[in-house]
């Protein structure tokens, strides 16, 4: 799974979006999941996130790698790395 923290005024998020969906359209086999940090503060606080767009990769339950930033092949990456 992909969680995205993200903001409605977050450039670099707006920027990265599409990317984010020519990636879950390649990975069909991985759950992304989008969530505002400003709906949901709470959790971006529960999860440690500073700085937006931050990506976690939860495998089992258990977070198993970070991107922080529109960084699309780090993303890529990480998500081939971790998806089985």
């Amino acid at each position: 799974m992909v969680v995205n923290f993200t903001a409605s005024w977050c450039a670099p998020c707006r920027f990265i979006e599409p990317a984010i969906n020519e990636i879950a359209a390649k990975y069909t086999d991985v759950d992304f999941i989008k969530i505002d940090v400003d709906e949901l503060f709470d959790v971006a606080q529960d999860y440690g996130v500073q700085a937006m767009p931050t990506f976690l990769l939860i495998k089992r339950g258990k977070i198993v790698d970070k991107v922080v930033g529109a960084k699309k092949d780090d993303l890529q990456k990480k998500v081939d790395k971790h998806r089985f």
